[in-house]
């Protein structure tokens, strides 16, 4: 423990200076740094890499066609009647409405009932209207940083105008700008309740496992510094482009520092409490416990922290981003542990314990009976528990079966949203494709329009309508073409992906044949895009799995001092996994009827799972190397399952439930994260750390760190010989 944290904890003065400091620092740095909604770019949460073929294809086309970089808003209108009235007053509204950041409407009514073709509105083609002519769809570009309040702005102005211009008809605005307002509005729409639900949780958790009010609440004070201090520092760095934080990444960070914080607290306050039994006085207590559990909770954050900047090595978007935001906030909550925390409880005196006695608080941080029995069942019988414990695991890894992915952001809101409802309207009645249409880009010299056409012939076949019109798809000077298609699926499905690449190769193959020169085509729009991002995700998760395993490896090989634990404990994280995912599986696709598991949430649950998971392990092995400097490999076993099961279990509890919080939120994603940390943290918390792992260790004996040894053994207990 260094000077400086000792002096920290020298006296009750020292103690006061430092809360206070703490508290200076914390308003301090809010009033410098800008609000963190208002530096928060959720662009690349689906986005796909800078460098992959659809985003060199957006650029390109932007380059050819200037102004293509508009998000669409797809308004649908539908009439009872099939009269185009509706349509008609629709696209005059859209006109008409507050032009900053709105492009022209193009509308299958163009022209009829006082529109201006050319200067209200463009005449829209095939593809915008039903085959009953009761739905029609009107376009309307939006320029602007989708992330800005004018691009909100113009998107919700907009949806009043057409909704208040036809009120017997029904209305959606959806499409690429619709979606986009709408998560961000979906996601804001869940902050307080997250933050409140998960104050309470928390709290309840801890007055149930301390039963003393002002030891509860030290957790939750701790967090609000650390979180205030991570927002403020985390604004700043985002303002000045350093990091990027998103609605999502900001809502898992007040799960994340809920969990983490008060796991930290609870470690370290249960180390005092077994403290004070032998210490002269409580700042002598406090700084044995501090040494006692400095290493395994450094060994903790460590592990978090670098696991979160190992998203660096990744090259999905919505997954680089991510990590250092997070590893802001976690070492900045080990430093608030290891600081205001001790300060705090000092501070408060024996008060801290109130209404109970210190000498009682002490003694209950022995060890309970439920976890002397644990202790007793894996010393006595590790083998029936090692097997038992592997059957579960592997019973609930077989929901993987039915793993599959969904990458339709929409269909993963879980409240009723415009941009949802317009999209159930155009797939039920003008077909899944003419949500998001592609943009085939064709390159090449002197391009002429017969040209075109043949690609726009040769490509036809595979889908479900296609557009082109030499006036305004021919770049001047004939280097560029596009020509919109529209496929058969919806442009988020696998099948739609699974033909980006075809269509490519086949109006490739088509340009050459039709004698463009130096023909090269790229596809464009969100199905490409959607196409680059799984592809870009899949590449993430074989690097990152070997990397965040490597890294946990190192952590505890270092902490452990052994060579062979990180082998065995690496593997129970990853059985872990495995049985949190399949029972996830089977929870939110076969009982909820959910599309598929969001397309991050496999690398959200790995990360998390396996760093944080990992804590418990930390715990109990860094207590049993403790305990083996002077017992034997049986009871050092015996101490740490008794001496960290009541605090480590209840660390789980607050964990899960915080994790937990996350299923009230009103997007899938989050939903499903949620309930697969929740599942993993609690199986790791009363399968894999009680059970799994001490049956291990209790087989391999002094072998268990090996190449470290224990101290002498003694006579054991026999262990029973495996029954066929």
């Amino acid at each position: 423990m260094s000077a400086l944290l000792r002096a920290m904890l020298a006296s009750k003065r020292s103690a006061a200076l430092t809360v206070v400091l703490w508290i200076v620092l914390t308003f301090v740095l809010a009033g410098l740094a800008p609000d963190l909604k208002s530096v928060e770019d959720n662009t690349s949460a689906n986005s796909a890499p800078a460098a992959s073929s659809s985003s060199v294809a957006q650029r390109e086309l932007e380059k050819a066609f200037p102004g293509s970089d508009a998000l669409p808003a797809v308004v649908v209108v539908k009439s009872k009647d099939g009269s185009p009235a509706a349509a008609t007053a629709v696209t005059r509204a859209a006109g008409g409405a507050e032009r900053q950041n709105l492009g022209m409407p193009v509308s299958p009514v163009c022209g009829t009932d006082g529109t201006k073709p050319g200067t209200d509105c463009v005449p829209g083609g095939a593809g915008l209207t039903s085959a009953d002519g009761k739905t029609r769809v009107v376009i309307v570009p939006v320029t602007g940083d989708a992330t800005s309040d004018a691009f909100k702005d113009a998107v919700t102005g907009l949806r009043a105008a057409v909704k208040d211009a036809a009120p017997g008809a029904t209305v959606a605005v959806t499409g690429p700008a619709g979606i986009i307002v709408d998560t961000v509005k979906v996601f804001s729409s869940g902050d307080k309740v997250l933050l409140l639900g998960t104050v309470v949780l928390v709290l309840v958790i801890l007055l149930v496992v301390y039963r003393s009010p002002l030891l509860a609440l030290v957790p939750l004070l701790a967090v609000g510094v650390a979180m205030r201090v991570t927002e403020s520092v985390g604004a700043l760095l985002a303002d000045a482009g350093a990091i990027t934080i998103s609605a999502q990444t900001a809502s898992i960070m007040t799960v994340l520092l809920f969990g983490v914080g008060t796991d930290y607290a609870l470690i370290i306050t249960s180390r005092y409490r077994e403290a004070l039994l032998d210490a002269a006085d409580r700042f002598t207590a406090m700084r044995a416990a501090l040494r006692g559990v400095s290493e395994s909770v450094l060994a903790s954050a460590a592990t978090i922290v670098l696991a979160m900047f190992a998203l660096l090595a990744l090259v999905s978007p919505s997954l680089r981003g991510f990590g250092p935001y997070l590893a802001l906030g976690v070492a900045v909550m080990a430093v608030v542990a290891f600081t205001f925390i001790p300060a705090a409880v000092l501070l408060l005196g024996r008060a801290v314990f109130w209404p109970f006695s210190e000498s009682a608080m002490a003694r209950r941080a022995t060890g309970g009976a439920v976890w002397r029995r644990a202790a007793d069942l894996v010393v006595t019988a590790p083998r029936r528990v090692l097997a038992a414990t592997l059957v579960l695991l592997a019973v609930l890894s077989l929901g993987m079966t039915g793993y599959k992915e969904s990458f339709d952001f929409v269909s993963g809101f879980r409240v009723g949203t415009d941009s949802a409802a317009g999209q159930t309207m155009i797939d039920r009645d003008l077909g899944p494709g003419e949500i998001a249409p592609a943009t085939l880009l064709v390159r090449g010299r002197h391009i002429a329009p017969a040209q075109v056409e043949a690609v726009q012939k040769a490509v036809a076949p595979k889908v479900a309508r296609t557009a082109f019109d030499p006036g305004h798809d021919l770049a001047p000077g004939g280097g560029a073409a596009r020509i919109t298609v529209v496929l058969k699926d919806n442009p988020y499905s696998p099948s739609a992906m699974d033909a980006v690449d075809p269509l490519r190769a086949s109006a490739t193959k088509a340009a050459r044949d039709a004698g463009v020169t130096e023909a090269r085509v790229h596809v464009a729009g969100p199905t490409a895009e959607t196409a680059d991002t799984k592809a870009a995700l899949d590449r993430d998760m074989l690097v990152l799995v070997p990397l965040v395993l490597l890294i946990v490896g190192l952590v505890l090989a270092g902490l452990l001092r052994s060579v062979l634990a990180p082998l065995y404990l690496l593997a129970t994280l990853m059985l872990s996994f495995f049985a949190t995912l399949g029972l996830t599986v089977a929870i939110t696709l076969g009982l909820g009827g959910d599309l598929g598991i969001g397309n991050r949430v496999t690398a959200y649950v790995f990360i998390f799972l396996v760093s944080l998971g990992v804590d418990y392990n930390i715990f109990i092995m860094s207590r049993y190397r403790q305990e083996t400097a002077h017992k034997p490999p049986v009871e050092a076993l015996r101490a740490a399952i008794t001496r960290t099961g009541g605090v480590v279990s209840s660390a789980g509890l607050i964990l899960a439930g915080t994790f937990a919080v996350l299923m009230t939120q009103p997007i899938r994603e989050l939903y499903q994260f949620g309930m697969a940390m929740a599942i993993g943290i609690l199986l790791d918390t009363f399968v894999v750390r009680p059970l799994l792992v001490p049956a291990i260790v209790r087989l391999l004996g002094d072998r268990a760190l090996w190449p470290r040894r224990s101290a002498p053994p003694v006579s054991e207990p026999r262990v029973e010989a495996v029954h066929g």
